[in-house]
């Protein structure tokens, strides 16, 4: 009896303010993308859509110089580059020894790649049809924003953690904001679809990290309950 309350109160234990925040987070974020699903799929809307489009429009007519810079930020969340973070950044955080952050990377940039593929099949929603670029694939939600999500915000949440770096942490949300918002200006995803990304993959990094933190908790508590065993024995 005494064991079954201790595992019960390690388990308690896991919810701290920590938790109850990133909870806060996570039905935000998932209110945020079932929102966007009825108002594209039940609603029709695309008001917020060819707003954005229109704001895109007209920043490219005043500054055309600006495409070539926007098709350089969008490269930093195509499937070349995300190939290779995927394998050079956890390698690299291998060799320095740090072995849990390479493996949280990893599941983030896996793990959301397979996720955003198995939600645009789902939706199969195309793309537009005013692309500036040819784009293969389905639109919803965005892979860019929601892999950019993944990517920039883990290794975002890792500096923090680990260096307490809030102005690096907040310059790659920005640079995940800016990637999105290329997709938009480039025309090869609809507003809707960036905004969902965004939420999607906020939710999958969310999953991932308290996956790992009650992996981690139940792991310990089974080891030092073997080691109690072995003491009394």
């Amino acid at each position: 009896m005494k064991a079954f309350t201790a595992r019960l109160l390690a388990r308690l234990s896991l919810i701290t303010t920590e938790v109850l925040v990133v909870g806060v987070l996570l039905w935000a974020a998932l209110l945020v993308f079932f929102y966007l699903t009825r108002v594209v799929f039940v609603n029709k809307s695309a008001t917020f859509d060819w707003w954005a489009f229109s704001c895109m429009d007209t920043l490219r007519y005043a500054y055309p110089w600006l495409t070539s810079g926007v098709l350089i930020i969008t490269f930093f969340a195509s499937m070349p580059f995300l190939l290779a973070a995927g394998v050079v950044v956890p390698a690299a955080l291998l060799w320095r020894g740090y072995k849990r952050e390479a493996w949280e990377l990893l599941w983030a940039i896996v793990g959301g790649s397979i996720l955003n593929q198995l939600l645009k099949i789902h939706y199969e929603r195309l793309r537009p049809d005013t692309a500036l670029l040819p784009q293969a694939g389905l639109s919803f939600p965005s892979g860019h924003a929601m892999i950019g999500m993944t990517l920039y915000g883990c290794v975002a949440w890792l500096l923090w953690r680990h260096g307490h770096h809030p102005a690096w942490a907040a310059a790659l949300l920005l640079w995940t904001v800016l990637i999105g918002l290329s997709r938009i200006y480039l025309h090869v995803h609809y507003a809707t679809d960036v905004v969902a990304g965004f939420a999607a993959g906020l939710v999958w990094l969310i999953l991932l990290r308290f996956a790992l933190h009650l992996w981690e908790r139940i792991v310990g508590v089974t080891i030092q309950d073997d080691v109690e065993v072995l003491k009394e024995q």
